[in-house]
């Protein structure tokens, strides 16, 4: 196995901040496989304007997705995204495999999104104290899906 030429933090730092990466990138992963599902299946009144909301919040998940993972690599560590993976670690609740009307795609993105938000605040917590660059990364992530759970909230009155 090829080693990372070198480090950028302790190592004790190393492996609290990776921990933490690690569990929001499962998170942002299944986020992601969730919200295309949602995509896939969502029918009724207001389709098309969800059916679209939705790939804008997955671009912004995947992006974010992506750069937990490169943050893990540049840390020294490699990044665990494989299915398997997701589906042990994973902490988001699994939706219904059906079609489900605009409404109730909402409420459920909007229950994923917020466990996801909540998450990410958690990490950020923990970040301050161990590597303020990660702490950065993980606010923009936050800030960027807070907007898309507002959006989605505001569906639901």
């Amino acid at each position: 196995m090829a080693e990372f030429p070198h480090q950028i933090l302790p190592e004790d730092k190393t492996k609290q901040v990776v921990t933490e990466l690690q569990q929001r990138l499962v998170d942002l992963i299944d986020l992601g496989l969730q919200l295309k599902q949602a995509h896939w299946c969502v029918v009724g009144n207001n389709f098309r304007t969800v059916h679209l909301q939705l790939d804008e919040i997955l671009v912004d998940v995947r992006d974010g997705s992506d750069e937990v993972a490169e943050r893990v690599s540049t840390l020294g560590m490699a990044p665990d995204g494989l299915a398997k993976t997701v589906a042990d670690s994973a902490k988001l609740k699994s939706m219904n495999v059906a079609f489900a009307s605009a409404s109730d795609t909402i409420k459920t993105v909007a229950k994923l999104l917020d466990t996801t938000v909540q998450g990410l605040r958690s990490s950020i917590e923990v970040m301050g104290d161990l590597d303020p660059i990660t702490e950065d990364l993980l606010i923009g992530i936050s800030a960027g899906l807070e907007k898309h759970l507002w959006m989605v909230q505001a569906q639901e009155k």
